[in-house]
């Protein structure tokens, strides 16, 4: 195919597609979908050969947040009977850590459910932050705590924070479609703050809310331009007890067409498969590592994963291998730049972001989440009916007294 040639070839320079060629990504067949999938893994392997970013999020507060994000459990309003509590002590949420670390991860992303962080709450993510990085030398840590005020980012860089994430999630046009609490230009400038604090900025998308195929070229040519080192997709989880409980708009080979289009538009930054893959993905999510570069172990926010042991293997029977904790994630055009991509220059080391999002994505308010069981063998779900069978809500780990999933 010459769009996949030309794509290719761009992807290899860094080139920007047009919004036509990525388009027509997302339009390909089923029959051309496996030649996708190889074009933008050429692009995946030659930035990051075939090294797997392994992340694990920590809940440090979750529900009750006040915000009406359409796609979030923790929302205003919200019926999803998700884990409620208050902030957990840096000495919980450490422990909390320590279990995806010794699975191997090599960034814990903190997030917290909320509109923004207190100068309060700053400083007790802070507190995290310090008892983290002391048990746990060369960890990457992300923040994701909603909107910034200003200064804020510039203290969680000096308390020891790598990056900071916060999702677009959608398309400007169709953002007051999803969330009326906050806007578009809200989002952006938080991400921007985290730019300008010297933070490694971390910020994605949801797909499956129902958006178009221009929606979301939007969206991914808009996190082009704010230039963050780490790009999440998230697959929306619908929630029972959430608006878009309802929304059941994805395939597995969408899903493929998706983190295709945005491996050639982000060709050089970290793609990271987040909430949402086991749940839509399916069987299919070892072929998505041909396209990404990174995962969250285990499980989300509020919703459970499949198990940590069970990604180790999909990683190595698909013939890759998880990136060591010496390894620098990032290109060395993007690593040197910025300071992030590597643990060496005091920066982070990936950009990633582990995944929060501020609200987050995929059913978060400040969450990541998405997340589901894994599921590998259950049937398509029916278009608009909800899926309680898919969606596990999180009982275990952070908050609970139980071990975590790691």
């Amino acid at each position: 195919m010459d769009l996949l040639n030309t794509l290719v070839d761009k992807g290899l320079r860094r080139e920007l597609p047009t919004r036509e060629e990525a388009l027509a990504v997302l339009a390909t067949s089923d029959d051309e979908l496996l030649d996708v999938v190889a074009a933008a893994g050429k692009v995946r392997r030659h930035w990051f050969g075939r090294r797997v970013k392994l992340n694990y999020l920590v809940n440090l507060k979750s529900g009750l947040c006040p915000e009406d994000c359409s796609y979030c459990s923790q929302r205003l309003g919200s019926k999803a009977e998700i884990l409620k509590y208050t902030w957990l002590k840096p000495d919980e949420a450490s422990q909390a850590a320590a279990a995806g670390l010794a699975g191997g991860a090599k960034r814990v992303c903190l997030v917290a459910s909320g509109r923004g962080p207190t100068d309060r709450d700053v400083d007790r993510v802070s507190e995290t932050i310090k008892a983290i990085k002391d048990q746990n030398e060369g960890v990457e840590v992300c923040a994701c705590l909603g909107l910034l005020s200003d200064g804020q980012a510039e203290r969680l860089r000096e308390a020891g924070a790598d990056a900071y994430n916060h999702n677009l999630n959608t398309s400007e046009e169709t953002y007051g479609e999803i969330t009326t609490t906050h806007t578009y230009a809200d989002r952006v400038d938080t991400v921007q703050k985290a730019h300008s604090a010297g933070l490694s900025a971390c910020s994605g998308l949801i797909a499956g809310m129902g958006e178009t195929d221009e929606d979301l070229v939007d969206v991914v040519y808009s996190l082009r331009e704010l230039d963050p080192d780490s790009v999440p997709v998230n697959f929306l989880i619908p929630f029972e007890g959430t608006p878009l409980a309802k929304e059941w708009n994805l395939t597995p080979q969408r899903c493929l067409r998706i983190l295709a289009m945005v491996r050639f538009v982000c060709p050089d930054v970290e793609v990271r498969i987040a909430g949402g893959r086991e749940v839509h993905l399916r069987s299919m999510q070892p072929l998505a590592l041909n396209l990404a570069n990174s995962i969250f172990l285990g499980d989300y926010l509020t919703s459970e994963g499949q198990a940590g042991k069970a990604d180790l293997d999909m990683i190595a029977d698909a013939g890759f291998e998880v990136e060591g904790a010496g390894e620098v994630t990032l290109p060395e055009h993007r690593a040197t730049a910025g300071g992030c991509g590597s643990h060496a220059t005091g920066g982070c080391g990936s950009h990633e972001g582990g995944g929060c999002g501020s609200h987050e994505a995929a059913g978060g308010c400040g969450s990541h989440e998405g997340g589901g069981v894994c599921g590998t063998a259950a049937p398509a779900p029916s278009a608009n009916e909800p899926r309680p069978d898919l969606v596990a809500v999180r009982r275990r780990g952070a908050g609970t007294d139980l071990a975590p999933n790691a």
